[in-house]
């Protein structure tokens, strides 16, 4: 995919970080669902675990990534009881074919899974490349269209976040939701996630507006229309899909202004609002809703890894501790097949830097989130994360 540069305050407006979505450009091989197979184990001796950062990538910020994920990864491994795990770490660039490449040199040393790497497309390149030596492969992503098969993605879905608070709006006398989307890939897949949700959640899906995302004009100008289809379609609760370093402030304004009031439809957002402190403080966002991981585990995760290691993790870190504490959980049961999709995918999932979460057979995951709501210019909890699942998920 050909990427066009935007210059001036555009470019530092819609420069979406990876944190939000790690997608793919054009369409992705997917390996398969419903796989349940995974390398045979050796409970008594060190679990082989490869590592794939995005180390000697000409991205910038990738090679802080890379450091942040092996020291993440690291701490866990530390932290493990009952488990030995011999950590391999492995660079694959930015490259789909040397992420394949990288990851059959990872078994052919002996891997039974592998951890990473961060992308859609190099994650489901080293899938495909390993799923013939029945080797699972936990990817950083958090695009739940390459998931299955052998891939699982531990980043936090749209869809997770889209169930979390349609069920919680369901339960606050919200019937009909709309979705307020960016025309990209970001806003699409939150379209379709909110559209998924509804169904599982017992609120009525009432439609979706898009709006291009070019130019801070071009959002602005957006507003009256999305606000007067919001209207059609009789929503009284709207989801938006943008992120608070990009869209979301000026479409949440643009709306506000255009008559689509709190009273009339609260704002429900699919990405982390509390990322930038200063969206407290917008009017725009008053009383409205998101959601977002349990505080305690995620400031003793911080904390512990600024204490190690000099200096904050990456937002991305936490998913290499998880991952390695999924592994270790289950290498300490002593059970050789502890690295199946059928151990993976345990209903009563794992601990992570985020409190609790769990692999789906279907390769997506599910996290415990609170619902917070922005009310007199601060983030209130008004529905704490779970501390255990129950049931079988969503």
């Amino acid at each position: 995919m050909t990427n066009r540069p935007v210059h001036g305050p555009a470019a530092r407006l819609f420069a979406f970080a990876a944190l939000l979505w790690l997608g793919a450009c054009g369409a992705v091989q997917l390996p398969g669902t419903g796989a349940q197979g995974g390398q045979r184990i050796d409970p008594n001796a060190p679990v082989q675990v490869a590592l794939l950062v995005p180390g000697n990538s000409p991205i910038q910020g990738d090679a802080m990534i890379a450091r942040d994920l092996e020291n993440a990864a690291r701490l866990a491994i530390a932290d493990l009881q009952g488990a030995q795990i011999d950590l391999r770490v492995y660079p694959t660039g930015a490259s789909p074919a040397q992420a394949a490449t990288i990851a059959q040199q990872a078994v052919a040393d002996g891997a039974r899974i592998i951890l990473g790497p961060l992308r859609a497309d190099t994650s489901a390149a080293a899938s495909a490349a390993v799923a013939a030596q029945n080797v699972n492969v936990l990817a950083f992503s958090n695009n739940s269209a390459i998931a299955g098969g052998n891939l699982f993605i531990l980043g936090p879905t749209f869809e997770n976040t889209a169930v979390r608070l349609s069920r919680y709006a369901a339960a606050q006398g919200i019937g009909r939701v709309f979705v307020a989307h960016g025309q990209d890939a970001q806003g699409e897949a939150g379209r379709d996630a909110v559209a998924e949700a509804a169904q599982r959640s017992g609120v009525t899906f009432a439609g979706a507006q898009g709006y291009p995302v070019t130019s801070q004009q071009a959002v602005l100008e957006a507003g009256p229309a999305v606000s007067a289809a919001i209207d059609a379609a009789g929503a009284d609760g709207v989801f938006l899909t943008g992120g608070i370093n990009a869209d979301l402030p000026l479409i949440s304004s643009a709306l506000r202004e255009s008559g689509t009031t709190l009273q009339q439809a609260p704002f429900l957002g699919l990405t982390r609002w509390d990322s930038l402190a200063a969206a407290a403080t917008q009017t725009a966002l008053q009383g409205s809703y998101f959601a977002k991981p349990a505080e305690g585990p995620e400031a003793s995760f911080r904390a512990r890894f600024e204490a190690a290691y000099g200096n904050a993790p990456h937002p991305l870190a936490g998913l290499a501790y998880d991952g390695i504490a999924a592994i270790g959980a289950l290498v300490a049961q002593g059970d050789p097949n502890a690295l199946t999709g059928a151990s993976l995918t345990q209903a009563a999932g794992f601990t992570g830097t985020s409190g609790i979460f769990r692999l789906r057979s279907d390769g997506t995951n599910e996290r415990g989130l609170a619902v917070a709501q922005i009310r007199d210019n601060q983030v209130v909890i008004v529905d704490p994360a779970p501390s255990s699942f129950g049931g079988a998920g969503l």
